[in-house]
C-alpha cells in the first residue's frame, strides 16, 4: 500500500515510517523542509505545510495525520482547526480513500476537558467530515525517547528528590509504549473494517501520575522521590515550575500540564479484538526509553 505520513519528523512519525517500510508499504513522508529530513532508505519525501491553503497531496491509498500544536497561545485552536480543514480538503482533492489520525484520550462529555484535548477532539471531527474514511486512535501519554511528556517525567524524577506538586499527581492515566502505538497505527491500516471507526488505545497499566513519577525514579536512580501534593497550583504556575526544573519550554509545558487534570483511561478496549498487540508493561516501557536515552547521549557529535 502507498501511504503518506504527515508528521514524519515527529516522535511517533519517526517510529511509524520504518515500521511501515518493514511491513512492505511504500511510504511518502511529508515535511515542510525536505532538506532537513534524513529519510530512511526507500522513503519518498515531499514538501508540504498543512497550514498552506494551496496544499497539494500526492496520489496515495491512505494518509496518516500526526500533526498537533504543542505550543501555548490564544490561537492554537484556530491553527489546529485550519490545518485539519486544509489537510481534509487536500485529501479529498487527491481522492485518497483513508485517513488515520492519532488523537488524545479523555471523556468528550467532560466540561473540564483541557483546551488541547478539546482541540484534538475537534480535529478528529473535522477530518471525519471529509470524503475519506477516518480511523481515529485516542491515546494518553506515549512513552519513549523523544516524547515531550516522558522527557518531563524523566527529568523530574532525576532532578527532584523532593517534589511539591499539584493535585494532578493523583489523576489516573493509561500510558502506552511508542512501539505499541505504532503497532496499532499500522494494524488499523491493514484491517479494512477499521475504516470509519474510533478506538481507544492504552498500555496494560493504569497508574496515577505520582505512581508514574515514582516508578521512573526507582528505575532511574534506584530510589523513589518524596512527593507532597498541594491542593492549589494553577496550570500557569505548574508550567513555570516545570520550566525551572526541566528542559521543556514553558510554552510546551503549559498545554501538557493543562491536560494532566483530566483522567485519560481507556473505557472501550474493542480494538484489542481487532488488532492483536502484545502490550508493553509500564516498567518495561520506561526501561526501554531510558536505555534509548542513554544510547542517544553516547552517540558522537557529527561535524
Amino acid at each position: 500500500m502507498r501511504v503518506l505520513v504527515t508528521g514524519a519528523t515527529g516522535f511517533v512519525g519517526g517510529h511509524l515510517v520504518p515500521e511501515l517500510l518493514a511491513r512492505g508499504h511504500e511510504v511518502v513522508a511529508m515535511t515542510r523542509d525536505a532538506d532537513s529530513y534524513d529519510a530512511p532508505a526507500g522513503v519518498s519525501v515531499v514538501e508540504g505545510d498543512v497550514l498552506d491553503p494551496d496544499l497539494t497531496l500526492p496520489s496515495v491509498d491512505a494518509a496518516y495525520y500526526l500533526v498537533h500544536s504543542m505550543q501555548a497561545g490564544e490561537d492554537f485552536e484556530e491553527r489546529d482547526r485550519r490545518a485539519a480543514r486544509t489537510f481534509r480538503d487536500a485529501v479529498d482533492a487527491a481522492d485518497i480513500d483513508r485517513i488515520v489520525y492519532l488523537g488524545g484520550l479523555g471523556n468528550e462529555e467532560d466540561e473540564d476537558l483541557s483546551e488541547h484535548l478539546q482541540s484534538r477532539r475537534e480535529v478528529e471531527h473535522v477530518l471525519g467530515d471529509g470524503e475519506a474514511a477516518l480511523t481515529a486512535l485516542r491515546a494518553a501519554i506515549v512513552i519513549g525517547e523523544g516524547s515531550a511528556s516522558f522527557q518531563i517525567i524523566r527529568q523530574l524524577a532525576a532532578r527532584l528528590p523532593v517534589m511539591v506538586t499539584p493535585s494532578w499527581v493523583r489523576t489516573e492515566c493509561q500510558p502506552i509504549h511508542v512501539d505499541d502505538v505504532v503497532a496499532y497505527l499500522v494494524g488499523v491500516l491493514e484491517t479494512p473494517e477499521t475504516a470509519g471507526q474510533t478506538y481507544e488505545v492504552g498500555g496494560p497499566d493504569v497508574l496515577t501520575y505520582q505512581e508514574i513519577l515514582t516508578t521512573t525514579a526507582k528505575l532511574l536512580l534506584g530510589r523513589p522521590p518524596i512527593i507532597v501534593p498541594v491542593p492549589v497550583l494553577s496550570p500557569g504556575l505548574s508550567a513555570r515550575w516545570l520550566g525551572l526544573v526541566t528542559d521543556v519550554p514553558v510554552s510546551v509545558a503549559k498545554p501538557l500540564v493543562d491536560g494532566l487534570r483530566n483522567r485519560v483511561v481507556v473505557t472501550d478496549d474493542s480494538i484489542r479484538s481487532i488488532v492483536d498487540v502484545d502490550l508493553t508493561p509500564f516498567e518495561e516501557s520506561v526501561r526501554r526509553a531510558l536505555s534509548e536515552s542513554e544510547t542517544v547521549a553516547e552517540r558522537p557529535v557529527e561535524a
